[in-house]
């Protein structure tokens, strides 16, 4: 089973679990698409058991920077977003 981490008494397994269906909703919301709500609810439960059976891998120095990988990415992303939203508000 995943070491409990700091945040919130969570597994990383279950924080990963919860990212992704977080992500998974927000996008269904933005599309407005209950069936890609349920798929992202389906693929985070998914993760989130195969988390837990490779939790321990958490802690592996390869593993712990393919991570930092797909932060760096989430950071890159939503940054790109709020910069196409800032343009949308300075075109107004």
């Amino acid at each position: 089973m995943a070491k409990k981490e700091k945040s919130q008494g969570k597994t990383s397994a279950e924080n990963f679990g919860e990212l992704i269906k977080a992500f998974g909703n927000a996008v269904g919301e933005i599309f407005d698409d209950p069936k890609l709500k349920d798929k992202a609810k389906e693929f985070a439960e998914s993760a989130t058991e195969s988390a837990k059976l490779f939790g321990s891998r958490f802690k592996d120095e390869e593993v712990k920077a393919k991570f930092g990988d797909v932060g760096k990415a989430a950071q890159d992303f939503g940054k790109s977003v709020a910069d196409c939203f800032k343009k949308d508000d300075n075109s107004k």
